[in-house]
Order: structure tokens, then C-alpha cells, then sequence
């Protein structure tokens, strides 16, 4: 069986029966037999069903607002925004898929030739429980508009969420089974992958699962795109602007409770500003609610499940035997839920896990540099490379060091690292390989055929 929990409260949300090998063969020839009618369509045809399901987010995002509360915690607003953004980004490729993926003109001895872009077939897709519906169509909504087909093999603490995003493929028009929902635990994973109607996969995940999935993919020759973990760290120089610069940080650390791969986890500040940026940092944190997430003007929910917290919990725990200060928070409350402060630490240093591992909850680590040079190195001294960030007010210098300097698939200068459909997605290093979003998602999953005309 396959449970989901509410996190708040420890109660049992829906219990699900596990997909028999029969029944999920069966899922996967239909999103194949789907595949065979969609990938003949024009693009203009596709978008069709596409800009509908974004139309059914949207009137539907209260009530899975509400269910992404009872299954993983998110508070209700946010949970609103993540349903407005999965709308985004499915008109976004409705609107541009056209433009992503025109024959390119390749001139060569012959009379013409060009690269074009076609399907592969059924790209299985295995997603996280933090974003549960914006994860899912950050992939869904440019595999399809490619003319692929997709199969979702989601997190089993938000398989209603899954269910849910299956209602409205379905009710959006797309032709049947050409999104399929899978309702398999996470072990069940590498024999999907070797289905040979099974010609891709897609992993948001640890980068433990990350290398697990390229192992399972490697053995077939199947292409895959992953996006990892992350430890994204965000440089305060000198020069910043504090005040804007702390609020733009403490937000960043505390969506989604911390939860998100391209949260900030490590804020190095020079010297010069170490008290300064630490104390307001403090202060900020300290004022957001930590309650139900269905209740309003709460600023975080519960962590998605106990063990999660327990984990985050020991890392602050062995970061602080270790020499770290509690500068706020740290200690796990008396309650039923999975529920965990907003926590800084400060004197923060290599060998702790508040250094070298990502921290996937509300903890924020502060780390001292001496310079720019140093700041940098330190902000490099990881095994990750999803985002970066920093801040000065000097525009140019905070360019260079993002685009020269930093190593992460996504550097901003004075603004928290997030996705948009617009702009390509994904990280180097223990963060993974491969772009989401942008033209680059599109064509990840696509033959990019060579046609030569004499």
C-alpha cells in the first residue's frame, strides 16, 4: 500500500494500492499507443489541450492548494502560486513550442540540409513531494509539446497530487494514456526504465536517486536529464544594500519551508558586515509564523514528513557539537507534526553538515569570508552547482562574478535564484546534468535528426 500522511498533524490522508508489473505495462503501452497519434499533430494542435490545462489550474488551484497542504505541508498560498506557475509555463509552450522547435538551416554541400526536432516516445518522469505540481509540469508541459508522451512516477507521500495532475491531462483533451500516472514505489523505478517502449527519463531528486536513475538509464542507453540537490550559497559583499539584501536572503531560505533544491542554504558574508547582515537576519526570521498551513498568514508549514525533520535536526545538531552558534532556533517543537523553526547558525565551518551538506528545511547557515576572492572560494567549496547568488551594488561587478566566478547552473546578482519558464534550468557537478525550461528543456528530449537533401 501506498500512504499519504498529513504532516501537521501525523493523520493518514488516502491509502493507495501499489500498481501490479501487468497493470503498469499496461500504463505505459497506452501513453506509447497515445504518443503515436500526438506525435503526428501539428504544434498549433497540441497547444490546444495544453493551454487548456492551464485555463483547469487555474480554476482549480484552491482546492489543490489544499490538497498540496493535507499532503506535504505547503501552506495555502503558496500552494496557489505553484498552481498559477504550472498555468505559466504550460501557455509558455503552448505560445513559443513553435518557435523552440522550426527545422534549423544548416548549410552544407548539399542542395539543402537542416536539423530537425523529433519525438522520441514515452519519457517517464520521476518527481519530488516539494513542488508536487510545478516539478511535474516544469517537465510535462515542453515533453509534450515536443510530441512526446509522459508517464509520472511521483513521490508516494503526494500521490493525490499525482492523481490530480492525471485529472487534468485527462480533462484538458489530451488524447488518452498519453499521460500516464504510475503508483510504484521508488525501487520500482529501474525496471521502468528498462521497458523498451520507455525511451527517456526525467529525475527531479537527491543526488543519491540522481545517480541511482543515470546508473539504470546508462545500462539501457537511455538519455536522462537530472536535477539534483543543491547547497546554492549567496555572497553579501561589502557594498550590498542590507536591508534589501537580508529580506531578499531570509525569503529565499524560508519557501516551501526550506525545502527547495534552489533555496538559499549558505550565506557568506564578508567580515565588514557579519553582525550586521546576522543580527537583522535574525530578527526577520524570527517574526515568520510556523503553524498549520491552512490557516492563514502563515509563513511555514511542517517539513513534508518526521523523519525528514528528525534528519534536518541532526544536522544542526552535529554542526553545533562541532562549533556552530544557535544565533535562533534548533530545537524541535513539542508537537505532533513534522514541524522545525527558522534556524540560523553562525561560526559555521567545513566539516560541519551545515557546511558540506544541503539542508533541506529552514536553516540557514552563515559563514564568514575575509575578501571577494575568499567569499568566492568558499561559495565553490561544494559538491553542488544548481544556483548561486550575489549581492553588491556595484551592477558590473556583481555580473562578472556571477558569470566568470561562480560555479552553478543558474547565478543571480541581487535577486534569489528561482525557475522560470523563460530561462534554462539545472545545475553541474553533484546537482546534476541537463536543462529544463527555455528552448534548451525543449530539446532535450527530442531527435535532433540531420536531414541532407543532394
Amino acid at each position: 500500500m501506498i500512504t499519504s500522511t498529513n504532516p501537521a498533524t501525523g493523520e493518514t490522508v488516502a491509502t493507495y494500492e501499489v500498481m501490479s508489473p501487468a497493470e503498469v505495462l499496461r500504463v505505459v503501452e497506452q501513453a506509447d499507443r497515445g504518443f503515436q497519434t500526438w506525435r503526428r499533430l501539428d504544434v498549433a494542435e497540441r497547444a490546444r489541450p495544453m493551454q487548456r490545462a492551464a485555463a483547469l489550474l487555474e480554476e482549480r488551484k484552491d482546492a489543490l492548494a489544499l490538497l498540496m497542504a493535507r499532503e506535504m505541508g505547503k501552506p495555502i498560498a503558496q500552494g496557489i502560486s505553484e498552481a498559477e506557475k504550472c498555468a505559466w509555463v504550460c501557455r509558455h509552450y503552448a505560445e513559443h513550442a513553435h518557435s523552440f522547435l522550426v527545422p534549423e538551416a544548416m548549410p552544407s554541400d548539399a542542395a539543402k540540409s537542416y536539423a530537425a526536432f523529433q519525438p522520441l516516445g514515452v519519457v517517464l518522469g520521476v518527481m519530488p513531494w516539494n513542488f508536487p505540481f510545478w516539478q511535474v509540469f516544469r517537465f510535462a508541459a515542453p515533453t509534450l509539446m515536443a510530441g512526446n508522451a509522459c508517464v509520472l512516477k511521483h513521490a508516494s507521500n503526494v500521490t493525490g497530487c499525482a492523481l490530480a495532475i492525471g485529472d487534468i491531462m485527462r480533462d484538458a483533451g489530451f488524447p488518452e494514456g498519453l499521460f500516464g500516472v504510475l503508483l510504484v514505489p521508488g525501487e520500482q523505478v529501474a525496471r521502468v526504465i528498462e521497458m523498451p517502449l520507455v525511451r527517456a527519463v526525467s529525475l527531479t531528486g537527491s543526488s543519491a536517486a540522481g545517480r541511482s536513475v543515470a546508473r539504470a538509464a546508462g545500462r539501457m542507453l537511455k538519455k536522462c536529464v537530472l536535477e539534483l540537490g543543491g547547497s546554492d550559497p549567496y555572497v553579501v559583499l561589502e557594498d550590498a544594500d542590507l536591508g534589501p539584501t537580508v529580506e531578499t536572503c531570509v525569503a529565499s531560505r524560508l519557501i516551501n519551508a526550506g525545502q527547495s533544491c534552489i533555496a538559499a542554504k549558505r550565506f557568506i558574508v564578508v567580515r565588514p558586515l557579519e553582525r550586521a547582515f546576522t543580527e537583522r537576519m535574525v530578527d526577520l526570521m524570527r517574526e515568520k509564523t510556523l503553524g498549520l498551513p491552512t490557516e492563514p498568514g502563515v509563513d511555514l508549514g511542517p517539513l513534508a514528513r518526521r523523519d525528514l525533520r528528525d534528519q534536518l535536526h541532526a544536522q544542526v545538531t552535529e554542526s553545533v557539537r562541532r562549533g556552530a552558534v544557535r544565533a535562533l532556533g534548533g530545537v524541535v517543537p513539542r508537537d505532533a507534526g513534522a514541524f522545525y523553526p527558522p534556524t540560523v547558525l553562525t561560526s559555521v565551518r567545513p566539516g560541519m553538515p551545515a557546511y558540506d551538506e544541503e539542508t533541506f528545511g529552514p536553516v540557514a547557515a552563515v559563514i564568514v569570508a575575509e575578501s571577494e576572492a575568499d567569499a568566492i572560494r568558499i561559495a565553490n567549496d561544494s559538491p553542488f552547482g544548481l544556483g548561486a547568488a550575489v549581492f553588491t551594488k556595484d551592477r558590473a561587478r556583481g555580473e562578472r562574478i556571477a558569470a566568470e566566478e561562480l560555479e552553478a547552473g543558474a547565478c543571480f546578482v541581487n535577486a534569489f535564484v528561482r525557475s522560470d519558464p523563460r530561462l534554462p534550468f539545472g545545475g553541474i557537478k553533484d546537482s546534476g546534468y541537463g536543462r529544463e525550461l527555455s528552448s534548451f528543456g525543449i530539446r532535450e528530449f527530442v531527435n535532433i535528426k540531420t536531414v541532407y537533401v543532394a
